[in-house]
């Protein structure tokens, strides 16, 4: 799979609450220079990623409060590479959205055509699969480099393989603010998940820290277009039917008003819950690339 099948998608939705007072909800913490650069996370995440993926197909999801605020911060970014959220559903109705428009563009491109209203596709056929990573905005990354080089890595092994696959870091101490990935002992930085655990409590966390089984949960996951596409499907078949009826009108003048009526009906759930924990075959890449999450 080539550098140009990959895809990025940015997930700049989020209210910011942890990051309070510093970030409000009409201005959350992804839009602020929290670092003293003159550029904020978002900005900071779409110049990371211009450099993995071809510059057409980064996507932004966030929502429609923010408008101003991107148009302000992004302006050379294409309206078609925004899609703009009328409500919070987290992140599996978001992930199902991108997923959605994703595949809408390598339909047009590989058929020379935009898809019909009711027309059933394949998503199995080869020529329709693409390897993507899902970000969310507001992390700071020390060695921009070396995280590069790890996304590269990570889009090439799911390029081929049907699995999903996210980024574990090496806990520093028992930190209840995070996500915990209980992985498969093995060799290699690339393994099996076992388990997922959320934000445990102190008397967990420290077991969880202190046996080495365990990493932390970045919340940057890779997979290619098929296996995602099949796993919302199987997990959150709900989304995944609201979906597929506008399939058709993604990239559109008719999407906005598909978006406005059916995503507020979406279930308010994470991906994390909704399909990772659920997944039949899940990996964790251990990495370490001086990572953390604002406000945790």
């Amino acid at each position: 799979m080539k550098k140009t099948d990959n895809y990025c998608v940015i997930m700049a939705g989020g209210a910011g609450r942890r990051f309070w007072p510093f970030s409000r909800i009409e201005r959350p913490k992804q839009f602020l220079d929290v670092f003293g650069t003159g550029r904020s996370p978002l900005q900071m995440t779409v110049d990371l990623f211009r450099e993995v993926v071809p510059e057409e197909h980064l996507l932004l999801v966030t929502n429609v409060l923010y408008k101003d605020i991107i148009m302000e911060q992004l302006p050379d970014l294409s309206p078609h590479q925004i899609l703009w959220e009328p409500t919070r559903r987290n992140t599996a109705p978001c992930i199902a959205y991108a997923v959605a428009r994703i595949r809408s563009m390598v339909f047009e491109q590989v058929f020379g055509r935009p898809m019909r209203e009711g027309e059933e596709v394949d998503w199995n056929d080869e020529r329709l699969n693409v390897s993507m990573v899902v970000t969310p905005s507001d992390h700071r990354i020390m060695q921009e480099d070396v995280f590069k080089n790890v996304i590269r890595e990570g889009l090439a092994f799911v390029g081929e393989h049907d699995t999903l696959l996210t980024l574990g870091m090496q806990p520093t101490r028992p930190a209840t603010g995070y996500g915990y990935i209980q992985m498969e002992q093995g060799d290699g930085t690339l393994r099996k998940v076992k388990t997922f655990t959320e934000k445990p409590d102190s008397d967990l966390a420290k077991v969880f820290y202190q046996s080495g089984e365990f990493l932390w949960n970045s919340g940057i996951f890779l997979w290619n277009l098929r296996t995602i596409g099949n796993e919302i499907a199987r997990s959150l078949p709900e989304i995944a039917d609201k979906f597929k009826q506008g399939a058709w009108c993604m990239g559109t003048d008719k999407e906005e008003a598909f978006i406005q009526d059916m995503f507020p009906t979406c279930p308010n759930i994470s991906i994390d819950y909704g399909v990772m924990e659920k997944a039949k075959s899940v990996y964790v890449m251990m990495s370490d690339f001086g990572w953390s999450d604002l406000g945790r």
